[in-house]
């Protein structure tokens, strides 16, 4: 670990305004690398019937990019955590914006998967060194509750590229994505004006002494790494990213199981593509009770150390069965067939209210997506108390690395199973049969959470100490 040398030097603003204005601009900019990851599924036979190739290669897009934006992600989070953070903010949101242009105007596949990889590059800095931004304006007794719009923020924006993917790319799949570059370009914009977040600026063990004028100096530095991983929480969040995002990988392929269940009712394929987008989109509205979960994790975590993991064990677990319940429950789809996408999203809206099969999915869809987003918040909110300040956004790359891992295995594999499946199961009982076995993976998961339940209590501790006396360092 290394100390620079100098000075004491203040950030500039700071004022209330400003730090609401910064929080909303990172929350944002998490929600809008989602938006960018959950563009492409809702496309995927536009897209391939595009560039003549089969489905099967668009799912390998989406993996490529889950993996690489993990990968990048290490690297921008560990020069975040040794210097300026801001500078990466906005270069990291400009190469995106650049990708998913890039894609827009892509004449085949190979340059269209080139466009998404560099997309996703941008994309692994957003979340890991805002990450890492976010934790320090936010103080332990609320983490739970902010991480949960943080997580919130990520969920909306997938549930908003699902959508606009299928709104706006239902009669042109270009359309969504030259959208999504001008709204990068503005985001790139708006950073400029954000808040410049001292390290460590949230921690109450810091406060008195930064107070005073001090700066929090201390910096990454490769023989950190070692100390990072025997941490044994660190250990157990690292690793449940890896069945946990297998699970959650394959449910990008939710709007194509109810695309399919239209098109086997007999609706067209344009039709069926925003009935899938819609149907995806509201099934998908239970994760705004991750905010519960994230007050329950703070208020637990003020009880016992453990609460947090716990929240989360439980939440996964509980979660399965609902998720068994929601793949075969038979929907009865009732749309004006190439009517206008107006039309067809307010018919499935009323379907609702009108049709039972739809409405117990959505009650299902909810209840499984509120459970498992107790998962997201306690998370994020765990890194920032078993690790120091200066690791923050490493640990969280890492973490995200293995989630990459995962969910590029998970939104990969399920496809693969989706045709091993066709010969025993006709579509689209085959797109249900996969996603309900890839559901298990929550299993290990929840037993890895309840492992970090055990060894959470002495890592929080020890951060405690040791900023305590690097407090009085200070």
């Amino acid at each position: 670990m290394t100390l620079t040398s100098g000075g004491p030097t203040r950030a500039r603003g700071g004022t209330a305004a400003h730090r609401f204005y910064s929080v909303v601009v990172f929350v944002l900019l998490a929600s809008l690398d989602n938006v960018a990851i959950g563009l492409v599924p809702p496309l995927y036979g536009s897209i391939a019937e595009a560039f003549e190739v089969p489905q099967r290669l668009l799912g390998l897009v989406t993996a490529a990019s889950f993996l690489t934006s993990a990968v990048a992600a290490v690297a921008w989070a560990y020069v975040g955590d040794r210097g300026n953070r801001k500078p990466l903010l906005m270069i990291g949101t400009l190469i995106w914006a650049l990708g998913t242009g890039g894609s827009a105007v892509a004449g085949n596949y190979p340059a269209f998967l080139a466009a998404q990889l560099l997309a996703a590059v941008g994309l692994g800095a957003v979340g890991s060194v805002g990450f890492s931004v976010v934790t320090d304006l936010i103080s332990p007794r609320r983490r739970g509750l902010v991480m949960s719009f943080w997580g919130l923020s990520q969920g909306v924006g997938t549930l908003a590229g699902t959508l606009v993917g299928g709104l706006l790319g239902a009669a042109d799949w270009r359309r969504p994505f030259l959208v999504l570059t001008v709204v990068g370009l503005a985001a790139t914009a708006a950073y400029l004006f954000t808040y410049d977040i001292p390290r460590g600026e949230s921690q109450p063990e810091l406060a008195d002494a930064l107070a005073t004028g001090a700066e929090y100096d201390y910096r990454i530095s490769r023989a950190d790494l070692p100390r990072i991983l025997d941490r044994r929480t660190n250990r157990w969040l690292v690793l449940q990213g890896l069945t946990a995002q297998a699970a959650f990988g394959s449910l990008v392929w939710l709007p194509v199981l109810f695309s399919e269940r239209a098109e086997a009712q007999g609706y067209s394929e344009s039709t069926a593509v925003v009935v899938g987008s819609v149907f995806a989109t509201l099934f998908q509205l239970g994760g705004v009770f991750s905010i519960v979960g994230g007050l329950a994790g703070d208020a637990l975590h003020r009880r016992t150390p453990r609460g947090r993991a716990l929240v989360a064990a439980i939440g996964i677990l509980a979660a399965l069965p609902f998720y068994l319940v929601l793949f075969f429950v038979p929907i009865r789809i009732e749309v004006p067939d190439g009517a206008a996408n107006g039309a067809v999203v307010r018919a499935v809206l009323a379907s609702v209210f009108t049709e039972p099969t739809v409405g117990l999915s959505l009650l299902t869809a909810v209840l499984a997506l509120a459970l498992t987003s107790a998962n997201s918040p306690n998370w994020f909110a765990l890194i920032a108390d078993v690790n120091p300040p200066e690791h923050r956004g490493t640990v969280y790359s890492l973490g995200n690395l293995v989630n990459g891992v995962g969910r590029a295995g998970g939104n990969f594999l399920v496809g693969v199973a989706f045709q091993g499946l066709r010969g025993a199961f006709p579509p689209p009982l085959n797109y249900a049969v996969g996603l309900a076995a890839f559901q298990l993976f929550f299993i290990p998961t929840g037993i890895m959470y309840w492992l970090a339940s055990r060894t959470s209590p002495k890592d929080i501790t020890e951060v405690h100490d040791l900023l305590t006396a690097r407090a009085d360092r200070l």
